[in-house]
């Protein structure tokens, strides 16, 4: 899979001067910028946060580090993800794909539907921005286009782009408890 440098995500984050008093103090594009090996998408990781409640005294770049795809526990992770037509999927390792994305899921032994299945601990608010994009799950599958909006509860899932356009969403990711079904679902 090849990807074309997707443009870049303008990031404007607020904050506080010495004096208390409400300022920009971020605004440009989003540096945390990286493309997938596996997959050929590219992430842009523009905010995390490591604790709830979140701590908002600080201007720091709270995404300025590495971080899995999944949020740190307690935390929460915003991104932006610019997928490529899928086009032959066929030579992708989806362990491979996991590994890139620092998620460890075995699928319980049986073989993921599509090499980019997985599933992270999170409430995952998932927002098409430009383009369209399938979302597939264990045994069905929904079509989304930009404007749509998913809620995605720790299931197991694939991004698919089965259009000829690069298509731009972005993610909220909530750390979640383990539900129950997993252990019956791994």
């Amino acid at each position: 899979m090849t990807q074309t440098t997707p443009k870049p995500v303008r990031r404007i984050v607020t904050g506080h001067d010495d004096s208390g008093k409400a300022v920009i103090v971020m605004d440009g594009a989003a540096p945390n910028q990286r493309v997938r090996a596996a997959t050929g998408l590219v992430s842009t990781l523009l905010w995390v946060t490591d604790e709830m409640p979140v701590n908002i005294a600080s201007n720091a770049d709270r995404a300025d580090r590495e971080s899995p795809v999944a949020p740190p526990k307690q935390g929460s992770i915003l991104r932006v993800v610019d997928f490529p037509p899928a086009g032959d999927t066929s030579g992708i390792s989806n362990e491979a794909m996991l590994k890139e994305m620092g998620i460890h899921h075995d699928h319980g032994g049986k073989p993921a539907r599509h090499a980019f299945t997985h599933r992270t601990k999170s409430v995952d608010y998932a927002f098409v921005l430009e383009g369209e994009i399938d979302m597939l799950l264990d045994d069905s599958e929904v079509h989304m286009k930009a404007g749509d909006i998913m809620v995605q509860q720790g299931t197991n899932h694939a991004w698919v782009n089965n259009s000829d356009k690069v298509c731009r969403m972005a993610f909220v990711l909530m750390d979640a408890d383990e539900p129950p079904a997993w252990k019956k679902n791994p």
